[in-house]
């Protein structure tokens, strides 16, 4: 095992979506990651070979059925021995298994027992179902995304599930870890996407407050109504992103973009903005995105290529950078962040439900 959580025992009750992210980043950081699952039955329900499900990676995973009471003791057995525990069950559920923070307090009580769910643990919708889509509805996130006179545009489910569910859950255990180590008690860490998500929509907050956001989509400085913070197509039919937003930089991007300052608007006359975008509509489609990545790429013009999913592990700088991993031949985001002592890396590939029951048992001295 490598990676700055190295000696860290983690349990994760078997989920889909922020959960599994959760225990991935863990998991990619040393961490000794045990899933708990029901024996050739994957919590994703999706059909497909377990190298593909490259959220589960790293872990090693235990068969136990929860809803017996000789899983529920073996269980506790296990968490007995472990810093964490974390589970992404509607509120009660673990309550109703015997599996709740006070039963896993009364075995361990420096174990930090996570919580994941969209709507919280307290409140008229804690019970609820959802997935991101609805998480994210609810915090203005959504109703922000999109072009203007569009409806909202779902932002795959990176905003709910793991930025503000998964990413949320990992920062919460380890700074409740933290403090367990002081003071020999655990707590609950209770994240809640809509908490998450509206979390990472504070500066937009800050933004509105003091004028500089309308509310309206498309409109303003970072939802692509500034015509320069925006996507572009190029004359062969793809795609460019500017983000020249500072006038050093717009400057330089106007130079190597081959452009009179003085045959366009002001930068920040918001009033001629869609004149402006028009304009910078028409130079982008006089060149192909190669002749656009010549010109630009590399430079403080704030420009990136619009890349598919096939073509950015082969992009240079992902390359010198090794962003990217292949394990069991899927082609998968290497860990992040970067150590420079202590380096994460992908622990072991995902594993068949159940696959590590006895190896387990044996190594944390369960029987």
């Amino acid at each position: 095992m490598n990676g700055p959580l190295q000696g860290t025992k983690v349990i994760e009750i078997a989920g889909i979506g922020p959960a599994p992210f959760c225990a991935m980043l863990l998991a990619d950081m040393g961490a000794d990651v045990i899933r708990i699952e029901r024996a050739n039955t994957p919590a994703s329900g999706l059909e497909m070979a377990p190298r593909f499900d490259v959220l589960n990676r790293g872990r090693r995973s235990v068969a136990v059925d929860l809803k017996t009471d000789a899983g529920v003791a073996l269980l506790k057995r296990l968490v007995a021995k472990a810093d964490m525990l974390f589970e992404g069950y509607r509120p009660g559920v673990m309550e109703r298994l015997g599996l709740g923070p006070d039963d896993c307090w009364a075995v361990n009580p420096r174990l930090v027992y996570g919580r994941m769910t969209g709507f919280g643990q307290t409140g008229p919708m804690a019970a609820a179902a959802g997935h991101d889509i609805n998480y994210i509805a609810l915090t203005g996130a959504l109703d922000a995304i999109g072009a203007s006179g569009g409806p909202p545009i779902p932002p795959l489910n990176l905003v709910g599930d793991f930025g503000g569910g998964g990413m949320l859950l990992a920062l919460g255990l380890l700074a409740a870890h933290v403090e367990s180590l002081r003071s020999g008690k655990g707590q609950v860490v209770d994240a809640a996407m809509i908490d998450g998500a509206s979390l990472l929509m504070t500066s937009i907050h800050g933004f509105k407050a003091a004028g500089l956001w309308t509310g309206g989509r498309g409109a303003n400085l970072l939802d692509g109504g500034a015509p320069w913070y925006g996507v572009f197509e190029t004359a062969d039919g793809r795609y460019v992103s500017l983000g020249a937003i500072e006038p050093r930089f717009y400057a330089i991007f106007l130079e190597r973009a081959g452009i009179d300052p003085a045959s366009l608007p002001a930068q920040h006359d918001t009033a001629r903005w869609p004149e402006l975008r028009v304009a910078l509509e028409g130079v982008f489609r006089r060149r192909s995105l190669t002749e656009w990545r010549a010109a630009l790429e590399g430079s403080d013009a704030c420009f990136a290529p619009i890349l598919s999913m096939d073509e950015v592990p082969g992009h240079p700088h992902m390359v010198a950078r090794e962003s990217f991993v292949t394990i069991e031949g899927v082609v998968q985001p290497a860990p992040a962040p970067r150590f420079s002592r202590t380096p994460s890396a992908v622990q072991r590939p995902p594993p068949h439900a159940g696959q590590h029951t006895d190896e387990v048992l044996a190594e944390w001295g369960v029987a």
